[in-house]
């Protein structure tokens, strides 16, 4: 009888360490997930900051570029505004069909790799 409680013993702390042993798996699993989940929204963030600033500048050039080229810099700046809403509204319009979905895989594609 003291055999049984002593094995029953046994096996009740080798259940609480696999036990512990998941949880801490599943902690650092999760926390891997988060970090990585983090720093590509950190990479995304300063690359849209960068596009940004890459957009203005490429802009003010176009704009005074096309306005040298008609001899109107207000011209040249209304032009390229027209070629930045274009742009805008195209993506706008591909943003349900194509944007969000690419999108949201890549997400998820980050959650499970």
């Amino acid at each position: 009888m003291e055999d049984i409680k002593g094995k029953a013993s046994d096996l009740t702390s080798h259940v609480e360490d696999l036990a512990d042993s998941y949880y801490r798996l599943a902690l650092v699993t999760i926390t891997e997930k988060t970090s990585s989940v983090v720093s590509g929204a950190v990479v995304i963030i300063v690359l849209c900051i960068l596009g940004f600033f890459f957009l203005f500048f490429a802009g003010l050039a176009l704009g005074w570029w096309l306005g040298n080229l008609v001899n109107n810099r207000a011209i040249g700046f209304l032009l390229a505004a027209a070629f930045f809403l274009i742009i805008l509204l195209i993506v706008g319009y591909l943003r349900e069909k194509k944007i969000m979905p690419m999108i949201r895989n890549l997400i998820i594609q980050k959650m499970y790799d």
